[in-house]
């Protein structure tokens, strides 16, 4: 049996979007505040742990995870695995977003929550070798942090291949589920950490639901076509701008009189 690609959002939110899995996406995020030297949390509520048929097909759905800790603090994750050239962007468009819609008519500002973007990417975004970032709005010259409302992850699955790096860390036992291949490594994951267990449990039950298996399938192929009109238009623009540029250098200006 092949197992499915946990990078694909639609397993990768079948298995830490779900209430059933709710102790699986507290280790997760645990693991990533634990990383960035950030509070730990102990409860979560899923905002959107209903997945809608027709998202699968559409290929410009984000089957991303909302959720709220008991502190209120709101959070969003999203696993991308192909570089758009928009991550920024796009993270800092789903933070606004999330962060807007807490605040109602007649309530004060003093009442807004924390809200942290977490992007598990599948591409390497960043300069330097580390695969986990954090970012704040901070003064350029003093550092002094303007507030803590505002928090991004950033975790690029593709540079922990290049490092050699112990299980200790938490969040590199996550990021090993995310990206082995292999049955007995991820045999080897299940016996270092509970949490992660369950997750190749849900991983395998998973690839083993023949509705599951079909749903999988629809989503993969509404990200191929995806990509293969953004390849296709890309292709198209560079042949368009080749002619151009051939007949802007054919020209031959007239003689002047």
């Amino acid at each position: 049996m092949e197992l499915m690609n946990p990078q694909v959002d639609f397993v990768f939110k079948r298995i830490f979007g779900t209430e059933e899995n709710h102790d699986i996406l507290v280790s997760f995020l645990n693991a990533v505040f634990e990383d960035a030297g950030q509070p730990l949390v102990t409860q979560v509520e899923l905002l959107n742990p209903f997945l809608e048929k027709d998202a699968l097909t559409d290929k410009m759905s984000v089957l991303d995870i909302k959720a709220r800790t008991e502190t209120g603090m709101l959070i969003n994750i999203e696993i991308q695995v192909r570089n758009e050239q928009n991550m920024a962007h796009r993270s800092l468009y789903y933070w606004a977003k999330l962060f807007e819609e807490q605040l109602h008519q007649g309530q004060v500002y003093q009442g807004l929550h924390k809200t942290v973007t977490i992007n598990v990417l599948s591409f390497v975004m960043m300069p330097g070798t580390e695969f986990h970032t954090t970012f704040h709005w901070r003064e350029d010259h003093s550092a002094y942090l303007l507030t803590d409302l505002a928090e991004m992850h950033f975790i690029e699955l593709p540079k922990l291949r290049d490092q050699t790096v112990g299980m200790e860390r938490r969040l590199v036992r996550w990021i090993l589920f995310l990206t082995t291949t292999t049955p007995e490594r991820l045999e080897e994951l299940a016996m270092s950490d509970p949490a992660v267990k369950k997750a190749v449990t849900a991983l395998e039950f998973l690839s083993q639901d023949e509705r599951e298996r079909a749903l999988y399938e629809d989503r993969q192929k509404a990200l191929r076509d995806w990509n293969s009109s953004i390849l296709s238009a890309t292709e198209e623009g560079l042949e368009k701008g080749r002619k151009e540029g051939l007949e802007q250098g054919s020209f031959t200006p007239p003689n002047k009189q």
